[in-house]
């Protein structure tokens, strides 16, 4: 892939993530009036069927290919659990849950 193919894809990548970060904002802040609780986890490379090529090789910052760690769905499942057992006096509003080893933040 062009170097510019890259920063396409960094980009169209980013730009919902930061989009969903905006609307998870505003939901958490036009929903106090209402007692409602929003909150956004982001989870980078859990063990899935789409996550299946990162165990081969995903390409790396400095273009080689390599396997990168991955972490299990119950560790994924314990951090939704524990921000909807919650009570609404409480809120997580952003959480990052990833392979303690990945390259990359917010890959996944």
């Amino acid at each position: 892939m062009s170097r510019s193919g890259v920063l396409v894809y960094r980009s169209a990548a980013a730009t919902p993530k930061h989009a969903i970060t905006g609307l998870t904002k505003s939901i958490a802040l036009d929903g106090r009036a209402h007692q409602v609780a929003c909150g956004q986890i982001d989870f980078g490379n859990v063990v899935s069927a789409i996550s299946a090529g990162m165990a081969v090789g995903m390409p790396q910052a400095d273009g080689s290919i390599r396997a990168e760690p991955r972490m299990s769905q119950t560790d994924a499942a314990d951090a939704v659990f524990y921000m909807a057992q919650l009570p609404l006096t409480a809120n997580v509003l952003h959480m990052t849950v990833m392979a303690t080893n990945m390259p990359f933040v917010g890959r996944g």
